[in-house]
């Protein structure tokens, strides 16, 4: 098991760190009027989480058509909304999650006839991604190294966490399976104590009715 947590952990530190510092990319989808699109995204309880989006002109150079508008509603594992935001081209939500799990942002479009695609924008980043660096820097004022210091100190910090978050993780999935176990060790000793006394009668039975028969 020790082994097991080993490998676990070097490769979450592996993932941690590319994650950490590979750039966030913003994703673009198409979303059909009359329709609702839901993005997930895995959040640790009291991470920062920002996010933004617009509505993607379909005819660069030209105002954006009044029917390209979208509502957008972002909740948490619990159902409780983050954000709301009704026939709106763009907006953006910041918020430190309370509650650890899936959130979903979810986009929809009003009918229309005839139908059309919206194509949205979204970005959505969460943990030291989240973290504007550079408004915290400012010239002058910090060292480059301090702040490069401080990125690092972060990112050990978020690495740590998850590694906590993960044993956690790790000693539920071992509680379950241990309670799972004892649980059908006790159904099958039922089952075989069913089927003993199930035998048992019908032996008994037989044997009485054989028996009636002057068979035996």
């Amino acid at each position: 098991m020790d082994s097991q947590f080993r490998r676990r952990y070097l490769v979450a530190v592996l993932v941690s760190i590319f994650l950490l510092w590979s750039g966030v990319e913003s994703i673009r989808f198409d979303l059909e009027s009359g329709h609702t699109k839901c993005i997930s995204e895995d959040i640790k309880s009291n991470s920062m989480t920002v996010g933004k989006y617009h509505v993607v002109n379909p005819n660069e150079g030209n105002p954006l058509p009044e029917s390209h508008k979208v509502t957008v509603r972002v909740t948490s594992p619990y159902g409780n909304s983050y954000h709301y935001a009704e026939h709106v081209t763009e907006g953006h939500f910041a918020y430190q999650a309370s509650e650890p799990g899936d959130y979903m942002a979810c986009f929809f479009a009003a009918s229309h006839q005839p139908s059309i695609v919206i194509t949205v924008d979204f970005e959505w980043k969460s943990g030291i991604a989240a973290k504007d660096w550079g408004s915290v820097a400012k010239k002058g004022s910090v060292e480059l190294m301090e702040i490069e210091l401080k990125k690092m100190l972060d990112t050990v910090q978020s690495i740590s966490e998850e590694m906590y978050y993960l044993r956690e993780r790790e000693q539920e999935m071992q509680e379950l399976n241990r309670s799972t176990n004892d649980k059908m060790f006790w159904f099958s000793f039922l089952s075989i104590l069913v089927c003993l006394s199930v035998a048992g009668l019908q032996f008994w039975h037989l044997k009485s009715f054989f028996e009636k028969k002057k068979i035996i």
